[in-house]
């Protein structure tokens, strides 16, 4: 239990209040704490009266570690503290929830921050839950908000903007907001309503911690370019390679600074030692000094991947090495958004790339030689990479090749649906710049990466056919967080049914045991396709409609009726109605309608040209007033 007010010992140090508390046996020492929280680790001498707000409720909060609980109650933890602390506090719920294991109850009455650290919300009125909601719907539907908790629009504030809540999510994080208590006093069963000047003499002018626009953070976290590249590998067996990379770079003319991702704990010479990247671990340093290789290359590399993502954005990032060097650094250049340059130079890049490159603009050079010593052919190697990096950080930093005008947007195709995107590019290609993704898996998670990093204006998301080999186990499975950057971005979501009717395996004989007897079709020598069944289809819309339900912007989910490829229709050789409709079912008893998020369906097969015309004219109906604005403005 964290308390309401902290109650922290005034005269007691940050030491002694964990030394206090501190149980022996659990996974909670003293020595995890400093790491998870650097800050008390550089105040562990202050007494509590001279800690700031936010220090005392990370130290309320460490101390409730201490005693490695299952549930983490937290009572009113941001009363009181200004809103710059707010969003601190904010961040570190977010980080104890996700880090440690721990679940966390968080009795909170700003609307603001509730909805920006929880997944769900639970409305209480005369000490009973009236309301379980999910936080993304509560955060962007302010007529709710209004209905259940007194909080969004009053007589006094009718502005047609606020009548669009999902526009929110791309205000910037200083923006202030008025939060606004129905009951100003505790009310009871007797209580009158208050009246509306009351309530306008009560507010609170609060920062904004939207959840939208939480999510959408990886989106506008680039602010600036700077030409500073990271030079990562493993010092302590590659050091002399490494600092002949960074020597390459700086006679280029590039920053290059070393990043040391050695697990030996030897002393180390870099700008940035391992123990510094090593203390970003979920569960500290001790975490990744383990004594046993396998464990401590993979909590470096868990640790370099979150230390990436505090950098901000950098020039780019180059290493060399074998196949463990590239396991260790790839997750950490994942994080980067598209563009920035990413090189790795290693012995495997002749080979199978595709677990080191994954949906990332991420270039491998094959090293030739083992990256042993700086001979006549690492020499060679390295400095072209070195060359080639350099390049692009100049070309970048220089405004590189010349953007198109036109906003871009993502579409999904596969070969069963190219007549449909084809037809959507010559109806929005002279308002859009139309970047049409395979959806073979990795161009799926490319499209969402590219929206995650703020490169796409909007997605259309026709052919969401990865996600039967992910349940059916075909080759060209989506990941588990398909459709996750639509809903972090907050942005309207345009998605349809296209190639639900199959699974993709490698040439026939390929085709698992078990699947033999299904009905197959040869796409081509190299491709074979196996039809879904209605339990397939079902399990599959219920995995899209959960997927949909977290979506707080605007959703149009196209059904459609007259087949979900060019095989599913009447003759053809995946035509299934009772398949088709399994999905469709799934589908609309999951999806939570609102306003907002609406499943169409439409009597056309999905390459039908009135179809395209059908998506074309909501979507630009979904972007036409963001347009006015933007023009407005």
């Amino acid at each position: 239990y964290v308390p309401q007010g902290r109650r922290i010992w005034r005269s007691l140090t940050v030491d002694e209040h964990l030394r206090l508390t501190s149980a022996r046996g659990g996974d909670w020492t003293i020595e995890r704490i400093y790491s998870v929280f650097p800050r008390l680790a550089e105040r562990r001498s202050n007494r509590g009266a001279q800690l700031s707000g936010g220090e005392q409720q990370m130290l309320a909060i460490a101390r409730a570690l201490l005693l490695n609980p299952k549930l983490l109650v937290m009572d009113e933890p941001t009363e009181g503290l200004a809103p710059m602390i707010v969003r601190q506090v904010e961040d570190m719920l977010l980080r104890v929830a996700e880090d440690t294991g721990v679940h966390v109850l968080v009795i909170e009455q700003n609307i603001g921050v509730a909805c920006a650290v929880s997944q769900q919300v639970a409305v209480m009125v005369n000490g009973r839950i009236n309301r379980l909601i999910e936080a993304s719907a509560l955060a962007a539907d302010r007529d709710l908000q209004q209905s259940l908790l007194g909080v969004g629009r009053h007589a006094a504030d009718d502005s047609e903007d606020q009548a669009e809540p999902v526009a929110r999510a791309s205000e910037p994080a200083s923006q202030l907001t008025r939060i606004y208590l129905s009951n100003p006093t505790p009310p009871t069963r007797w209580s009158k309503p208050a009246p509306v000047r009351t309530i306008m003499g009560s507010a609170r002018t609060q920062t904004t911690a939207d959840h939208g626009r939480r999510q959408a953070a990886p989106a506008t976290r680039v602010k600036r370019r700077t030409d500073a590249v990271f030079v990562a590998g493993t010092m302590d067996t590659k050091g002399r390679e490494l600092r002949f990379l960074r020597d390459c770079l700086k006679r280029f003319g590039i920053q290059a600074q070393m990043v040391d991702l050695s697990t030996s704990g030897k002393p180390s010479g870099a700008e940035t030692p391992p123990h510094s990247v090593a203390a970003f671990h979920p569960r500290g340093a001790a975490a990744v000094f383990t004594g046993d290789r396998g464990s401590a290359v993979a909590g470096m590399a868990a640790a370099f991947e979150r230390w990436m993502r505090e950098q901000g954005e950098i020039g780019g990032i180059i290493s060399a090495g074998g196949s463990g060097a590239a396991a260790l650094v790839a997750p950490a250049m994942h994080t980067l958004p598209v563009g920035v340059p990413k090189m790795i130079v290693s012995t495997v890049a002749s080979g199978d790339v595709s677990a080191y490159v994954g949906p990332a603009d991420i270039v491998m050079m094959h090293s030739i030689a083992d990256i042993q010593g700086v001979n006549a052919i690492t020499r060679e190697i390295l400095g072209n990479a070195a060359g080639a990096l350099a390049g692009m950080v100049k070309a970048r930093c220089g405004g590189g090749a010349p953007r198109s005008a036109k906003p871009a947007i993502g579409l999904t195709m596969f070969g069963v649906t190219t007549t449909c995107v084809r037809r959507l590019t010559e109806i929005l290609g002279s308002e859009y710049d139309c970047l049409v993704f395979h959806a073979t898996g990795t161009g799926g998670r490319s499209m969402e990466k590219l929206l995650d990093s703020g490169r796409l204006a909007a997605v259309i998301d026709i052919t969401t056919t990865e996600v039967c080999d992910l349940v059916a186990g075909g080759v060209f499975a989506a990941g588990e967080d398909r459709f996750g950057a639509p809903a972090r971005s907050g942005l309207p979501y345009i998605g349809a049914c296209g190639a639900l009717d199959m699974v993709n395996f490698r040439a026939p004989e390929t085709v698992p045991e078990h699947y033999r007897d299904r009905l197959l079709y040869e796409h081509n020598p190299q491709i074979t396709l196996m039809r879904t069944t209605p339990q397939e289809n079902e399990q599959m819309g219920r995995w899209i409609g959960e997927k949909l339900n977290r979506m707080s912007g605007k959703v149009r989910f196209f059904l459609t009726e007259g087949g979900v490829s060019e095989l599913d229709r009447p003759g053809a050789p995946f035509w299934d109605p009772a398949a088709r409709e399994a999905l469709f079912a799934a589908l609309e008893a999951t999806v939570r309608p609102t306003q907002n998020r609406q499943l169409i369906r439409v009597p056309h097969n999905v390459n039908d040209p009135e179809f395209a015309e059908t998506v074309a004219s909501v979507f630009r109906q979904l972007h036409a007033a963001p347009e006015r604005q933007r023009a407005a403005g």
